[in-house]
């Protein structure tokens, strides 16, 4: 019997799935529009149409061959951006009340934008704001007993007001969560309808305010993310159960918005493995994945799903044809997503926000700009043409999708321009380019410029977003982004990288193969993994006390990784440590070694903190002994390998590639393009712009003074034509 892996990824605009065949290797892409509405409907169709075309058949396909499925989300992302807070209460140590209103003090921009900055509203208000008396110091010592009556009288105030979704965050509670456990016990016993999230189970960490909003963010998505998730868990075993899962109805725990789908305890069960067992499992911010049944039990970590994956899909395609280091631009629908591979890693960070609210969990260093093929290009009060971060979504869309758009959008310009043929999807999507065209020219016509003006500065006020996205992500964290080849991907990232090579320097950018489809295909080659962190503050590091810390972490990251799954001999463990000089507010992570800890693993976590210090910062203080290193955080992964989809080489080819047709395209001036399927182009082969590299879910339009290479595993290697190879 065949074996499948399925990846599916949700975006704004569509849905992405690949699926991998485990005997031969082979990889099958579609796509298939989201579903805003409910994105469990999107998912559904995407596993169908994908089992579909692997199969070779347009009826429906039984899911009895799928072995697992990931899936990368967006639903915990959208509901934090979109601010759909509500119903969410906070508890915390009696004196404390307003340590959300208090935050860290800091204004966006500097203080420079104090007088026109307007506060935002906190995570949770005042009034919802609960405290209970006890009180533990530093090192986790109590110094008074939890207060068990106010405790209950704090659980009946929130039950009495159908307050569901409560974090709790309690002063050193990172030390020892004996009062936050207790609270939890509380609130179970009178508040049993309450979905809780603790401070030591989300974020063992110190940093109140930090920890506070992590947790009460964890809180808020946790109804939402346990509703979805176990819909689609039961969609999938309707869809298994019928002999035709394409023309099934699969819709078992309701249609609409995912919130009024299934119910917390239907995930929390594990009901959420998917159908007969079959593994279910959810991609993580941190690059990892874990099983659905366990995700929702910390959905926080899911809030750049999506993205994750693309970055992790990005650099094995791009490392695999030998490109260790490179930036990562996802371009979707609505956003655009830029990342920094370094030897094969994509970067972490735990100093990362969602919207407005820092989220200090592990994740990939991603900055997301608001430049998309859906972004909407518009009038600025003072006149000037602006382009995002709004974006006209999949519904209804850009003009040229013919439903129902009323504003110019960046790919209404590609599609004017003749940049992008006049259809998606291989022709699943016509579009309306006189829509389009009507809609440039009355752009065109309020800011006084021909129509081809018009559009192209649409297109460049997009391509200046997305390279501001990419100093962020490099020139601010001290690297050149000369040095760097970019990998380009998402439906509508390769349309703009020849003006990225220009305004930015690039070496070369990398198009892979069905670029719309590698964040789904990078759910497919990421490790089930976990995060274990433990603050330990100390200029004087007890060996022996690390030791217990570490043995503890490991020890849960073991239990983890059995109940999914993986035998002890596969268990892999990476440590890490927190480490700052004396005095410093914020630290460095760095990797600490595996095994027994003696002076000499000592010794090389702190050479590795002086290095990367100095690499960061530009000094360091390692010959200095005015200046102590102080230990703050112990850290470890829990990682259970799994075995990656092989990318296979393509078979070369010489001569010029003879193109399908010629159509009339703006760059510089109109004039005849060719086009070339990207299909048909074997190893080995070069294409000189002017031309447009179409395939089924993405278009490369190639300026003219650039060129495109296709290299042994498909990519194409866009460069200035006077650039000489690297």
């Amino acid at each position: 019997m065949r074996s499948v892996r399925i990846g599916v990824d949700t975006g704004g605009t569509f849905t992405d799935v690949v699926a991998v065949d485990e005997q031969t290797g082979e990889i099958t892409t579609t796509k298939t529009p989201s579903t805003p509405a409910n994105p469990a409907d999107g998912f559904m169709e995407g596993v169908r149409k994908v089992l579909r075309k692997a199969a070779g058949t347009g009826e429906g396909t039984d899911l009895s061959a799928v072995s697992a499925v990931v899936h990368g989300t967006t639903v915990a992302t959208n509901q934090l951006l979109e601010d759909r807070i509500a119903d969410l209460g906070f508890v915390t140590t009696e004196g404390f009340e307003f340590i959300l209103e208090i935050a860290r003090q800091s204004v966006p921009d500097g203080y420079g934008n104090s007088y026109f900055w307007v506060k935002p509203p906190r995570i949770v208000p005042v009034h919802r704001v609960r405290t209970v008396g006890g009180r533990l110091d530093h090192t986790g010592a109590e110094v008074r007993p939890f207060d068990e009556d106010q405790a209950a009288e704090t659980a009946r105030w929130f039950r009495d007001r159908g307050i569901t979704a409560i974090g709790v965050c309690f002063l050193h509670s990172y030390a020892n969560p004996a009062h936050e456990q207790r609270m939890r016990e509380v609130l179970e016993k009178e508040h049993p309808d309450a979905v809780i999230s603790i401070s030591s189970d989300v974020l063992r960490e110190y940093r109140e305010y930090e920890r506070s909003v992590t947790t009460l963010v964890d809180a808020a998505v946790k109804p939402t993310m346990r509703r979805y998730i176990a819909n689609l868990a039961e969609r999938l075993e309707a869809a298994s159960r019928s002999p035709r899962a394409g023309t099934a109805d699969d819709s078992a725990g309701g249609a609409g918005d995912p919130e009024d789908a299934g119910g917390p305890e239907d995930a929390a069960g594990g009901r959420a493995r998917g159908p007969g067992g079959m593994p279910f499992s959810i991609m993580k911010s941190n690059g990892g994945v874990l099983s659905a049944a366990e995700v929702v039990h910390q959905p926080i970590t899911t809030v750049l799903s999506g993205p994750a994956a693309g970055a992790l899909g990005a650099a094995l395609i791009a490392g695999t044809a030998g490109h260790p280091s490179v930036i990562t631009l996802d371009g979707g629908g609505t956003s655009t997503d830029v990342a920094v591979v370094v030897d094969g890693e994509p970067s972490l960070t735990t100093e990362g926000n969602v919207g407005r609210y820092p989220c200090k969990i592990p994740m990939i260093d991603i900055v997301t700009v608001g430049a998309g093929g859906g972004s909407v290009a518009w009038i600025s009060p003072e006149g000037t043409l602006k382009v995002g971060p709004r974006s006209a979504g999949a519904d209804p869309g850009p003009l040229c999708y013919g439903r129902g758009g009323t504003e110019v959008t960046v790919t209404d310009a590609h599609v004017f321009l003749g940049r992008v043929p006049p259809h998606l999807l291989g022709g699943e999507i016509p579009l309306d380019a006189d829509a389009a065209r009507e809609g440039i020219e009355a752009l065109a016509a309020t800011v006084g410029l021909t129509p081809e003006r018009a559009a192209a500065g649409v297109l460049e006020i997009s391509a200046f977003n997305q390279s501001n996205a990419i100093r962020q992500i490099t020139v601010k964290r001290g690297l050149d982004v000369r040095d760097f080849p970019m990998v380009a991907f998402g439906g509508s990232g390769p349309l703009l990288v020849c003006r990225l090579i220009d305004i930015l320097g690039l070496p070369s950018v990398i198009v892979p193969p069905d670029p719309g489809n590698v964040s789904a295909f990078g759910l497919l080659t990421v490790d089930v993994k976990n995060d274990y962190v433990r603050t330990f503050v100390t200029r004087d590091l007890s060996l022996e006390r690390a030791a217990e810390i570490f043995g503890e972490l490991e020890g849960r990251a073991a239990s983890a990784l059995d109940r999914e799954g993986f035998p002890a001999t596969e268990h892999v463990y990476a440590r890490s440590a927190d480490l700052r000089y004396y005095g410093q507010a914020y630290e460095v992570r760095v990797p600490a070694p595996a095994g027994p800890l003696d002076e000499a693993w000592r010794a090389e976590v702190l050479e590795r903190f002086h290095t990367e210090h100095r690499k960061l910062y530009g000094y360091g203080y390692r010959d200095d002994p005015r200046h102590g290193v102080e230990w703050v955080n112990l850290r470890v992964s829990g990682i259970g390998p799994i075995t990656r989809p092989a990318l296979g080489r393509r078979p070369g080819g010489s001569g010029s590639p003879e193109p399908v047709a010629f159509r009339e395209v703006f760059y510089d001036e109109w004039g005849p393009a060719p086009v070339h399927r990207r299909s048909a182009l074997p190893a080995g082969v070069r294409i000189d712009g002017p031309a447009v590299i179409e395939e089924y879910g993405s278009t490369l339009p190639l300026h003219p003074g650039f060129t495109a290479t296709t290299d042994a595993f498909g990519n194409l290697e866009v460069r200035r034509a006077a650039d000489p190879a690297r």
